[in-house]
């Protein structure tokens, strides 16, 4: 018998407008399965499913492969997280659009080197397959996007510090008129465009990430025309500034996942002005750790990060690591916990991990969801024990 608010996989296809062949298809794919099967082995789809089959086709359209897919799109059920989902999409379809863009003009520049000098240019046909190979680097720009927009959402909606991470962040760097700023590994820039409307005019900020990627998305959000800013892409083991440039230099949860520490610290010190400051967060081993311990709890298997960050650079070893080229090291902590009324963000964020969490989950979606619900019944607490070192140069 057909329950309420379900549709058969005739009736999804149809108002789909795709074949029931696609329907199952993607079902034995494990990329769209069915909500509900009855005892004779019917399959049912909801309102949500739609939701997921509009990610796949979307995605599918703009050239990725069903493995791809698979891995990029999960259930977004929650309001919140359905509107993040939409905007990362359209996010990914401007990407897109300047891709085409830029190897048009790519084809029309090498046409006209052959039309008006009957010789090939090869630099520009090395950047025409450049551009036409950028695939994997957009899949993978999603995937980061959707990752760290489904952590952050996570402590923006269930943080019981009101005051939020990045506004404190900003706060604590103090700063000042006629400043010169360098953030590392900004992201999607997120820690300026909540608080854009408080920052003196007179200030310059180089905003830098290793990801070309990450920085088109902070340029769009913050504006380009906005002149306190500046975007620049490179790898922070080697800062193209001269010594002494600035007044204050941000990592935000980056050196844990710098490959050499000590040779970051080493620029950031050989950077920064005499009093200069650098600000770098981090956590602490009790961090999240009721997450690690669920995840467990349904498969000992399953490790949501590669390795242990904080044990490279955390609370309990950072002041050591820093102390040996600042003059002094301070740590802040930042007072929050979390407070899960529900499981949808909670698997969200879980999905979002650096971990092998994918390779036992994706499979076993809907038992993994249910495992959290029944977890997330009464509200499910979350220890944060995250905050700064603030570093001055001599």
């Amino acid at each position: 018998m057909k329950k309420t608010g379900y549709y058969s996989s005739g009736e999804f296809a149809r108002m789909a407008d795709v074949t029931l062949r696609t329907i199952r298809y993607y079902d034995k794919q494990g990329i769209l399965k069915p909500t509900f099967v009855n005892e004779s082995g019917a399959r049912f789809y909801t309102d949500e499913d739609f939701a997921r089959l509009q990610q796949i086709l979307l995605l599918k359209y703009l050239g990725f492969s069903l493995e791809d897919i698979k891995e990029m799109t999960i259930d977004d059920t929650n309001y919140h997280f359905m509107l993040n989902s939409m905007n990362l999409q359209l996010r990914l379809i401007r990407d897109r659009i300047e891709q085409m863009q830029l190897v048009e003009k790519a084809i029309v520049d090498t046409t006209e080197a052959l039309q008006n000098k009957h010789l090939l240019d090869w630099s520009k046909m090395l950047h025409l397959i450049h551009l036409t190979s950028m695939e994997k680097s957009l899949k993978n720009q999603y995937q980061n996007a959707s990752n760290i927009s489904a952590r952050i959402n996570l402590h923006t909606l269930y943080s019981s510090n009101q005051e939020g991470w990045f506004p404190w962040i900003f706060r604590q760097c103090s700063l000042r008129s006629g400043m010169r700023v360098l953030e590392i590994g900004c992201g999607d820039g997120t820690l300026w465009t909540n608080s854009i409307d408080a920052l003196p005019q007179d200030i310059h900020i180089i905003l830098s990430d290793l990801s070309e990627g990450m920085l088109r998305d902070t340029r769009r959000a913050i504006g380009s025309d906005d002149p306190r800013f500046t975007f620049q892409a490179f790898d922070c083991h080697h800062i193209p500034f001269p010594e002494e440039s600035f007044d204050l230099v941000i990592a935000g949860h980056l050196l844990f996942y710098c490959e050499d520490i000590p040779a970051v610290c080493t620029e950031v010190k050989r950077v920064l002005k005499p009093d200069g400051t650098f600000l770098c967060s981090t956590y602490g081993k009790q961090h999240m750790i009721e997450i690690n311990q669920l995840v467990q709890a349904f498969d000992e298997r399953i490790v949501l990060s590669a390795e242990k960050l904080y044990d490279r650079f955390g609370r309990e070893n950072g002041a050591s690591l820093l102390s040996s080229y600042f003059s002094s090291v301070n740590w802040i902590s930042y007072e929050d916990s979390l407070s899960i009324p529900d499981a949808e963000p909670l698997i969200a964020y879980v999905l979002s991990c650096h971990g092998n969490q994918n390779q036992y989950l994706l499979d076993h979606y809907k038992e993994f969801r249910t495992f959290v619900k029944k977890h997330t019944a009464k509200g499910f607490h979350i220890t944060k024990d995250a905050g700064v070192f603030l570093c001055q140069k001599e």
